[in-house]
């Protein structure tokens, strides 16, 4: 999910720029603060995790009554139940355990996506945007929206019939030859190992967070009781036990989001009043209440990010990948997988973000900034929420809330252990080093594979002081291979060769400072070329970089696929006659005698505009009606649900149900 504006540690009245969010598909939605003028970082910062930075933090832990903590164990001994409950289930095959035997329908496998989304550190990072640049900041999970409707209208259903376990597999199928292996197994080990320890333990130092403020606790005692529960149901019983419990957590975690989002307006009043008191208040930010950038609430650079966002770079999540695409091909048809990812688009960006801002816009009234100002809010914004909760729930609530959390983390963590597992076991284990292994030989290495994750993220978590500069370096790293994984699966001709070029320009680019230190450090190079590397690489550059990676490297694949050969007949069509693609395949078609199974372009397209509609007109017409402008609000709301109806009668339309993919084994 999302990359960044910026955020200066100056007067939040003014407008400097937000915090860098990241929502990536691959994995799952995180964030991570920048300061602007906070000069280079690298990109993760790692030391031993201590007690938060200012002491007023732990001193405030708030000591849970009986009632908030039967609440707590009610609901893990709940998750527990549901674990083990599937554990047989998940232990009949590698496609029970990772896929749920292709069963899933769409309301399952799409809130098991938003309750991915919902992640233990999203809720603080979403009143950190809205202390320091207003509503608007959150254009930075909003503009994933669109992404994920080309998902929806294009790409689900080529994921459901590829038949396959892991979206690293795909490779194997589209490609053929060394370069498929190499790219397979690079990919296995970069998304399932590197990226998805980053990721885990970047949420578990969110839990530590909330719970040093909230509990008292130290992060070992957090990290041993959060990790065990999250193991236990994801190592017994694989995506199943995942997905019925990311259900509950997701309606755990929304009702206790409405539930304080409700207290904080009948606090202040009701909307328009919270709305009137925040356009008085002298610190907060100017344009608070704005939803979309204005002359005087963003900065020309904030506005110029903006545009990045919402026309470039949201193509990133166009495809989908990693746990999303897992999901999609978990689905029971077609069907299923495209009005999973309909619903995930709604319930991601319209349904969890309003009570996390509620609470945010709350906070500016109940902690506002200025003299006599929390010292610790004011260092650390993200703070907010978990501050929110201490003053403002009552008993049982409170337990609700810490409940809630807990949901979240493990929501995330459950998806990420299975899904890197996925990697582990399917792509590199049983493809390069045991490959006539039993069913029950893959279930248990797969479940060795999920403890060693958790290991593994438990430690970068323990190390971690901070990931700020770690999301924007994953946004650069994969914007160079967003054109490519787009046209991959509606060209013949790209092959192995372009998806390698656009990857290793990505990793150039993205690491071009560290690169030219090394080499001024061997040889001097001229200062006008360190000057312009400098004014590239800093910080407030985030985004316009990520775009400037994005054509390099699109460019970069297309003179490679120009001076190279193209995939060998057998592997497109082999590719051509499982996934019934359309778009630019007329010498493969004419070869397979296979027609595309996709509906007219035309109609994939009305339906990501008619898609637009609905989530984007949901999402401002709900935020009209909690900033005071409920005529606006209304309005938006009737031409969203209008388009709401077209939407999904043109999905239905267009993918009717057909039979289940049948078992694949392992691509060759």
């Amino acid at each position: 999910m999302g990359s960044g504006l910026h955020a200066a540690g100056r007067d939040p009245r003014h407008r400097p720029g937000a915090p860098a969010r990241h929502m990536a598909h691959g994995g799952s939605r995180r964030g991570a603060l920048q300061l602007r003028g906070a000069g280079p970082a690298p990109p993760v910062a790692l030391r031993r995790v201590r007690c938060l930075p200012h002491p007023v933090q732990c001193a405030v832990a708030v000591t849970l009554t009986a009632i908030d903590w039967i609440v707590v164990a009610a609901y893990g001994a709940l998750t527990l139940a549901i674990g083990l409950r599937l554990a047989r289930r998940a232990g009949r095959s590698v496609e029970d355990f990772f896929v749920a035997g292709r069963s899933l329908p769409w309301w399952i496998a799409g809130t098991s996506i938003a309750a991915t989304w919902f992640a233990s550190d999203a809720p603080l990072a979403t009143a950190a945007l809205v202390r320091r640049q207003g509503v608007f900041g959150n254009w930075l999970w909003w503009y994933e929206a669109a992404g994920i409707l080309m998902l929806t209208f294009f790409y689900a259903r080529l994921w459901r019939r590829a038949g396959i376990l892991t979206d690293a597999e795909m490779i194997e199928l589209r490609y053929g030859g060394a370069p498929a292996r190499i790219l397979r197994a690079f990919s296995a080990i970069y998304q399932g190992l590197l990226k998805n320890a980053v990721v885990m333990g970047w949420v578990m130092l969110a839990m530590v967070k909330f719970a040093e403020v909230l509990l008292g606790w130290d992060a070992a005692l957090t990290l041993t009781v959060c990790v065990s529960l999250a193991l236990v149901y994801t190592v017994a019983s694989g995506l199943w036990g995942v997905v019925v419990t990311d259900v509950l957590q997701f309606v755990a975690g929304m009702l206790g989001s409405i539930t304080l989002a409700g207290i904080v307006l009948a606090r202040f009043g009701g909307p328009t009043a919270m709305a009137a008191a925040i356009r008085e208040a002298p610190a907060a930010p100017a344009g608070a209440l704005d939803l979309m950038p204005s002359a005087t609430g963003a900065s020309s650079l904030e506005f110029l990010s903006f545009l990045c966002l919402i026309l470039i770079l949201w193509m990133r999540s166009g495809q989908g990948d990693g746990y999303v695409a897992q999901r999609l091909f978990a689905t029971r048809d077609e069907r299923q997988s495209v009005m999973a990812s309909l619903w995930f688009a709604f319930a991601g960006t319209v349904l969890l973000t309003w009570p996390w801002i509620v609470a945010g816009l709350g906070s500016l009234l109940v902690f506002p900034a200025g003299p006599g100002a929390d010292p610790a809010l004011m260092a650390d914004p993200e703070l907010a929420y978990p501050m929110m909760i201490r003053e403002l729930m009552p008993t049982g609530l409170r337990g609700l809330m810490v409940a809630t959390f807990l949901a979240a983390f493990m929501s995330t963590m459950d998806t990420h252990l299975c899904w890197g597992a996925s990697y582990m076991v399917n792509d590199v284990y049983r493809r390069f080093v045991k490959r006539d292994g039993s069913e029950r030989h893959y279930v248990a290495a797969s479940r060795v594979a999920v403890v060693g994750l958790a290991v593994l993220a438990a430690f970068v978590a323990w190390q971690m002081e901070s990931i700020q500069r770690g999301w924007i370096y994953i946004i650069e790293l994969t914007a160079g291979v967003a054109v490519v994984w787009l046209l991959r699966w509606y060209w013949w001709r790209v092959n192995a060769w372009a998806e390698i070029a656009a990857m290793a320009g990505s990793v150039v680019l993205a690491n071009g400072r560290a690169l030219l230190s090394a080499v001024q450090a061997a040889i001097p190079l001229p200062a006008s070329v360190l000057d312009m590397a400098a004014t590239f690489y800093a910080p407030e550059m985030d985004l316009v970089r990520a775009v400037v990676i994005l054509v390099t490297c699109t460019l970069l694949w297309l003179i490679v696929i120009r001076f190279t050969s193209p995939e060998k007949d057998d592997v497109l069509d082999r590719f051509h006659r499982r996934v019934r693609p359309g778009g630019w395949w007329d010498p493969v078609a004419a070869r397979t005698g296979v027609v595309s199974s996709d509906p007219p372009a035309a109609r994939m397209w009305t339906g990501f505009v008619l898609g637009g509609m609905f989530v984007y007109g949901s999402l401002l017409g709900v935020g009209c009606l909690l900033t005071g402008r409920a005529g606006v609000g209304l309005l938006l709301l009737g031409v969203s649900m209008a388009a709401a109806v077209a939407t999904v009668r043109l999905a239905d339309r267009d993918t009717a149900p057909a039979p289940r993919t049948p078992p694949t084994s392992p691509s060759p």
